[in-house]
């Protein structure tokens, strides 16, 4: 059987360098769309949050857009805002709601062993015993796959954002380009080519080949000098890839993605390809991206 990241560990190399790009929130405008509209609304049918529906909102914008778990596994962070955020809340607070607890649902979240995916949950449907177990689990999945249901019928025609075009053009002559992305490929695929940036890249990788990690691991590993490889995106996650594999980082600042794009184009690539990225540049970059991304919600403050 063919290994699903083949063409990433066949990969030859063309330049010196290597760039390797996040796709959702990063290239396109699509993780406030998919969790506003498709996420959110669905969460708060789904774990019984309507009497606090604002508070749920706000919640989840922090936990999955601005704050430090923002592109994490979409089980985690609804666990977070369920069992962490939510709780602490004013409006939670003022109302005297208690918030729904999902025991089972949360344990198989936090069990290491667990895959956080709809296969995962039906597996864990399938091997539990206890009533109160399966019926949590089988809401989670039903959530889940109506999320998945809403961005296929939502999230359509998302342009990339200002700048990336022109930011390909000039990596282009310069640097091999893989996307380095957790969307299923075949999405991927039909985005990249949809707005006519497929060309640029010469793998597209999504989460059938691996996680980020892996990718870059498997497209870079051996074939290029230290401090030739950079990985771009928009969260945390991108950045921990980037440093497993001793990778440099370039953030786009959510929030502040065109300015951010602008900046790589008029900037950062001059000083990645020059070998003057790594140390105090890459290091102020990554605090200026941090400071975009508490821990604590303003509510909390």
């Amino acid at each position: 059987m063919t290994h699903p990241a083949k063409p990433l560990k066949e990969f030859k190399p063309t330049k010196k360098f290597f760039i390797g790009i996040d796709s959702d929130g990063a290239v396109f405008d699509t993780m406030g769309i998919k969790q506003r509209e498709c996420f959110c609304p669905w969460m708060i049918a789904y774990f019984g949050l309507q009497p606090v529906a604002e508070a749920a909102r706000q919640c989840k914008e922090f936990a999955d857009l601005f704050s430090k778990t923002r592109g994490a596994n979409r089980h985690k962070t609804t666990k977070r805002i369920i069992s962490e955020l939510l709780p602490s809340h004013p409006m939670v607070k003022a109302r005297n709601f208690q918030v729904p607890d999902f025991p089972h649902y949360f344990a198989w979240v936090d069990n290491p062993k667990s895959t956080l995916s709809n296969d995962g949950l039906k597996q864990a449907i399938d091997a539990a015993s206890d009533t109160d177990a399966k019926r949590e689990l089988q809401n989670a999945l039903d959530w889940s796959e109506r999320v998945n249901w809403s961005i296929k019928e939502i999230v359509k025609d998302m342009p990339p954002f200002p700048y990336v075009r022109e930011a390909l053009e000039k990596i282009k002559p310069l640097a091999d380009i893989i996307v380095v992305s957790a969307t299923p490929c075949e999405a991927l695929a039909r985005e990249w080519a949809e707005h006519d940036i497929a060309k640029y890249a010469h793998v597209i990788a999504g989460q059938e080949m691996g996680k980020k990690a892996e990718h870059l691991s498997y497209a870079t590993a051996g074939r290029y000098e230290k401090d030739h490889v950079l990985m771009i995106g928009d969260a945390p996650g991108d950045m921990r890839a980037a440093k497993a594999n001793n990778a440099l980082f370039y953030p786009i600042i959510p929030g502040e993605e065109t300015q951010s794009w602008k900046r790589f184009h008029d900037e950062a690539l001059d000083m990645f390809i020059k070998g003057q990225y790594a140390g105090s540049y890459e290091e102020k970059l990554i605090a200026e991206f941090d400071a975009h991304l508490p821990e604590t919600p303003p509510w909390e403050k």
